[in-house]
């Protein structure tokens, strides 16, 4: 079993976000499904604290780094998005 590295963009909580996550909260308290807007808006995932979960950054924005004494993933700030405020890094197994 391997790991991955890897990393995603979080956009911060707004106003957007605060009615859709009591839309989405109200939801799953009353058992039943999303609305169609609500549920693209946050996507196939949960809600995250950290604001709307990003995995779609530009590919040129990260690459995989190393020499002989340590590896991880470089990124280029200047190439995300203006909206993404928290980069989250994240190994998986």
């Amino acid at each position: 079993m391997g790991m991955s590295t890897y990393i995603i963009g979080f956009k911060p909580k707004d106003e957007k976000y605060h009615q859709m996550k009591a839309i989405h909260d109200a939801c799953i308290i009353a058992n039943v499904s999303l609305p169609k807007e609500v549920y693209d808006y946050f996507g196939d995932y949960e809600v995250d604290d950290a604001g709307i979960r990003v995995d779609k950054l530009p590919e040129d924005c990260s690459k995989e780094w190393g020499n002989e004494y340590s590896s991880g993933i470089e990124v280029d700030i200047s190439k995300l998005p203006k909206d993404i405020k928290i980069i989250r890094f994240v190994n998986s197994w």
